[in-house]
């Protein structure tokens, strides 16, 4: 009897103890792990030559470095050496080359893989070398790697002559295809413009100058890969395939991947940071210089200023469905920080800071301005709003940018996350405070209707018609929300008397209707592939017109003062004499208006308190090796917010006594 009875009880503890929601183990309480979510996609790749998408980058941007890195806190953005003992600098030869030179620094190693194995039987590891980032911008031009970035590097001296020897000796001999992809590349001659000089330097040959090639080092797609690694997990035998595999060179490395649930991820003991702590390299410590908002916002913490990289002790990251009940799971501490979801944006802010039932929690909110901007662009080439038309088409085009207030805008659509735009380039670009704003970005209907009379459409009446000048708006979003965005515009340009029409295509069709040039107004945005005011501004350069080359210039912008100025500044390092340029460039825009500038978007993400040295990058750049987490507090606030509920395992456990006790009774009975 008393057996069956302490078996009794022993159930009814274990189902007590089971209600608890906690979906981590009981180990990680005491460790600082960092919970986030993943939403909307898994990641697609994790090889670094083609990972582009932001769930990528989450993943390789922090099991793969780069040979540069970005200093976490300084804004305007700044490069530090990562991988690379110093940033080079780029030297111009006689012979119409330019140059970069990169020294990797010493004992680098690649964190343990078994695929090591290829080169030296029993080998769990080996030295990074710069034959292996040479490796990565060869795998960069292969054209059956399909790099989205291949083309950037089409600088480097023999990189187009390269793709095409490697090309046609897979199309003329099918057992070529079938070697060693290290022993194709040799066999394809290389690239000449890559140079490895020894195993710690490599030397980088451009037939032009390209200052902004330095941000593509920074960047996963540049980060040196293993040879190994791509030959043997090709998905035979068991084996993982490469895009499922990293070999990690970064802070932390894949424990697990099951991307469709839960990644995780751990320090990499070999990561040169943990390897060499007396080194106090800047990509590897935390920084030691910023802003007095950073100084305010607890970002320069002593505890944390000046100390070697990184401080969690691993990462979770969860994918989930659906958003709201990845928010719940923030608001019950089982997620560390989060992104606000538009279903509950009312009730976590209000007036541009957290409600008092945030601040309540504990909850911190950073808000960081992204490097995108957003826009109305004409099409140049029209005959009305282009530059044929002359002043008359400018001063139209200085008119309807005075009807936009961007302001309302963002308070309207976006819950006023946002900056209004005033030029193509961001706040956090360098050159974006040059000037003393944009006077036609100003609200000023009455100012908009005189500069119509002055183009000939007094009252925005069109002469030839005798009725409101007619005009087209073309769109990428055919969504019922995305048409009250586009509606707000042609409402602001009523008011002044134009009657534009708003035509919906989705996004493949919008694309097309840019190539063939069919469009008068469009509304368009760019996020920046790196934070340079080159990257925003080449999106006006003549040379990239939609309608000469299919480039990135979808109004057909083609001013020859400006197309000569972008040339001075792009190759210029940002000082005094680049932001001269800048500010004229910026001028001419002002005047010209090709664009409405309309906003830039701004990241808003809420963190526990017991999240430290959170600061939202503003790019598809993870920093997770600067967080840490106070695993006491989050156990104890965990506790708090979520106390088991326990009636109904009392309920079940009575219902069991219940079943059991005559059964026990019988039992006994017949015993007897």
């Amino acid at each position: 009897m008393a057996k069956v009875g302490a078996a009794v009880w022993i159930f009814i503890l274990c189902a007590l103890a089971a209600c608890t929601n906690n979906p981590y183990p009981d180990a990680d309480s005491g460790r600082s792990v960092l919970y986030r979510t993943m939403r909307k996609s898994p990641p697609k790749t994790l090889d670094p030559a083609v990972a582009y998408s932001v769930a990528d980058h989450l993943v390789t941007g922090t099991v793969y470095d780069t040979l540069i890195d970005y200093d976490y806190l300084a804004r305007p953005y700044r490069l530090i050496p990562g991988l690379v003992e110093a940033i080079p600098e780029e030297v111009e030869h006689g012979d119409g080359t330019w140059s970069l030179s990169f020294r990797l620094r010493p004992d680098l190693v690649y964190d343990t893989d078994e695929c090591f194995e290829l080169s030296r039987s029993g080998a769990r590891s080996r030295p990074i070398l710069a034959s292996d980032i040479a490796f990565e911008l060869m795998r960069l031009a292969d054209p059956s790697v399909g790099s989205p970035v291949g083309a950037v590097f089409a600088r480097i001296v023999g990189y187009a002559e390269f793709t095409k020897r490697l090309q046609a000796l897979r199309d003329g001999d099918p057992a070529f295809e079938a070697r060693r992809i290290d022993e194709q590349y040799r066999e394809a001659g290389g690239v000449d413009g890559i140079r490895v000089r020894s195993d710690r330097d490599l030397e980088i040959v451009l037939s032009q100058s390209f200052p902004q090639l330095l941000y593509w080092f920074a960047m996963e797609f540049t980060t040196p890969v293993p040879w190994e690694a791509v030959v043997y997990y090709d998905g035979e035998d068991g084996r993982d395939v490469f895009s499922e595999h990293a070999v990690a060179t970064g802070p932390f490395r894949l424990t697990r991947y099951e991307k469709r649930s839960r990644i995780s991820l751990e320090p990499n003991s070999n990561w040169y940071g943990i390897r060499h702590p007396e080194w106090h390299a800047p990509g590897a410590t935390y920084p030691t210089r910023g802003s007095q908002e950073d100084r305010s916002s607890g970002l320069l913490d002593p505890r944390y200023v000046g100390r070697p990289l990184p401080f969690l002790d691993g990462v979770e990251l969860v994918f989930e469905n659906e958003q709201i009940p990845g928010f719940n799971k923030f608001l019950q501490g089982y997620y560390d920080y989060s992104a606000i979801i538009e279903e509950t944006f009312d009730q976590v802010v209000s007036e541009g800071g957290l409600t008092p039932g945030m601040e309540a929690m504990g909850v911190g909110l950073s808000k960081t301005p992204q490097a995108a901007v957003y826009y109305v662009g004409f099409n140049m080439d029209d005959p009305v709003v282009g530059r044929s038309g002359g002043d008359r088409s400018r001063l139209l085009r200085q008119a309807m940018s005075h009807a936009i207030d961007s302001e309302e805008f963002i308070r309207l659509f976006f819950s006023d996350r946002g900056i209004a735009a005033e030029s193509p380039l961001p706040p956090s670009i360098f050159g974006s405070e040059e000037g003393e704003g944009n006077p036609f970005r100003r609200v000023d209907l009455d100012r908009a209707r005189t500069l119509l009379a002055e183009a000939g459409y007094s009252r925005g009446i069109d002469p030839a018609t005798g009725r409101p000048l007619k005009l087209s708006f073309t769109t990428g979003d055919t969504s019922a929300r995305a048409r009250l965005r586009y509606q707000f515009f042609v409402d602001s340009w009523r008011r002044i008397g134009i009657d534009v029409e708003i035509k919906s295509t989705n996004y493949n069709q919008f694309q097309d209707v840019l190539r063939r040039g069919a469009y008068q107004t469009f509304f368009f945005g760019w996020g920046a592939d790196y934070p340079d005011p080159e990257n925003f501004l080449f999106l006006l350069w003549g040379d990239l017109a939609k309608s000469k080359s299919g480039g990135a210039n979808s109004a057909n912008f083609d001013n020859p003062e400006y197309d000569a100025l972008f040339l001075e500044m792009r190759n210029l390092p940002n000082g005094p004499e680049r932001l001269a340029i800048i500010g004229r460039m910026l001028e001419i825009l002002r005047v010209e208006r090709p664009w409405i500038e309309i906003f830039t978007p701004e990241e808003y993400v809420l963190s526990h308190g017991w999240v430290r040295n959170l600061k939202s990058f503003g790019m598809s750049v993870p920093m997770l090796q600067y967080l840490d987490v106070d695993a006491p507090a989050r156990t104890e606030r965990r506790m708090a917010w979520n106390q088991p509920l326990e009636w109904p395992a009392w309920v079940l456990a009575a219902l069991v006594v219940a079943a059991v006790i005559p059964g026990i009774v019988t039992f006994l009975r017949e015993r007897q």
